[in-house]
Formats: structure tokens, sequence, C-alpha cells
């Protein structure tokens, strides 16, 4: 795989977060999407890639033809339908851990947000965190986007996953794509200093509090408590002065 320019299909900042459902959504219905709003020529080309994974999965020499077909999709199937086709042929291919992380390795920005969005309908366990932590240290909002999905929601600890908030918030990466963000936010006091302090370091600096600030602050109140996350570094302390 090339590294190249990203395709557009991840956020901008303060926009829509076209791929934040990819995750979440059901793969027949990611399927079911695709066999009506591509063309012709798209959907036999996806047919192929597909039936190319299921036949060959898992990895093979040096790359796999699967491999291949994550790097075509954008031309195949336009910017707006190539995250969705990459994971159903991931999810085709059986992309193991270890698959994963050497796509994510050697891949384009938009054939590691494919793998991002993957994360939950493959790896049940923790093993792909290593992927996430990476994505939540790149500036990259599209990257940020995927990372915050459902795989972080039920994976990340409270120290990272709090992070991750602060850094969509740094970036412009709006709050709806953090996946379990009400459930994990609800009662979460160091959440909550912590967007206390960097409301009042905006405040200060003279830079306005960005609106999903307050949102989050918000579900940070006392309420009927979720289950506990995944188990704490300890007490967090904000780091950096990102704006």
């Amino acid at each position: 795989m090339t590294h190249a320019q990203p395709d557009p299909g991840g956020p901008t900042p303060g926009g829509p977060t076209p791929g934040a459902t990819l995750a979440r959504a059901p793969l027949d219905a990611l399927r079911a999407r695709l066999d009506a709003e591509l063309s012709g020529a798209a959907r036999a080309w996806l047919d192929q890639a597909l039936a190319e994974a299921t036949a060959h999965p898992g990895t093979h020499g040096p790359i796999s033809v699967w491999e291949l077909r994550l790097a075509e999709a954008g031309r195949r199937c336009g910017a707006a339908h190539a995250d969705a086709a990459r994971v159903l042929v991931l999810h085709a291919a059986r992309a193991d851990p270890a698959a994963l992380r050497r796509v994510y390795a050697q891949g384009t920005a938009a054939e590691r947000r494919a793998v991002l969005h993957a994360l939950p309908h493959l790896v049940p366990g923790p093993h792909a965190l290593p992927l996430v932590e990476d994505a939540l240290r790149t500036n990259d909002t599209s990257l940020l986007a995927a990372a915050v999905g459902p795989y972080a929601a039920r994976h990340l600890d409270p120290h990272t996953w709090r992070h991750a908030v602060l850094k969509c918030l740094f970036t412009g990466v709006p709050v709806d794509a953090v996946a379990g963000l009400a459930e994990r936010a609800r009662g979460d006091a160091e959440l909550a200093r912590m967007l206390g302090d960097y409301a009042a370091e905006r405040t200060a600096a003279g830079r306005p509090v960005p609106e999903d600030l307050h949102r989050v602050l918000a579900l940070t109140e006392p309420g009927t408590e979720s289950a506990p996350p995944p188990p704490s570094h300890g007490p967090d302390v904000p780091h950096g002065k990102e704006s």
C-alpha cells in the first residue's frame, strides 16, 4: 500500500462526522447501504473484493490480495463509500490483530481510519488498543474521530479516555464522534475538573470555550452510575496547552 494523501471521509473541525456510524452499524446494514448507493460497476468491484477476501482470508506473503483492494476502494467506490467498503473487506478477510497492525502501519490515513472503524467488528478484546492510542497521538481529525468509537469506549482506561475527550475538544472533533460519551462521562468528577481547567485556560487567554465542552461538562453531573470502566492509571493531570 502506498503512502498518499488521505481521501475525504473523516470529519472536519466543527463539522459533521460522516464516518462516526461505521463502527456502530451492523455489517449487513453497511452492505445494504452500499448495494443501494453504489453504481453497477462499483457494486461489481465490491462483490469481487469481498469474494476474494472470503476465499483467501488472513495474510499471505508480502501483501494479500484483499490488502490491495483496500488501496483501491477510494477510486472504485468513491470517497463517500470507501470507508464502508474497506470495513467490509477487512471483515471478510477475517483480519486478526496482527493483520490489522500491518495494514495500519503500512496504509494511508484512509486505510488506517478503516482499521479503526473495523476494530469493534473484529477484535473482541483489548489487543488492538495500541492502534487506538497511536491515532489519539495524531492531529488528523479523521483518525481521532475513528479512534474514539465503540472499541475505545469499551476498552480504554479512564485516564486515556479522558484525554481522548480533551483531544477532541482541542482539535475540533465533534464530541458526537465519542461513542459511549454519556455513559462514561456520567458522574466523572475528574473529567469535570479537567474540563473546568481547560475552560479557564481558554477564557484567561481570551479564546472562546468550545460549545461541546459545555455539553460534556453537563454530562459529568452525578446520576445513575454506569458499569465501571477499565482500570484507571490514577489521577489525571491535563497535559499540553493545545487549543
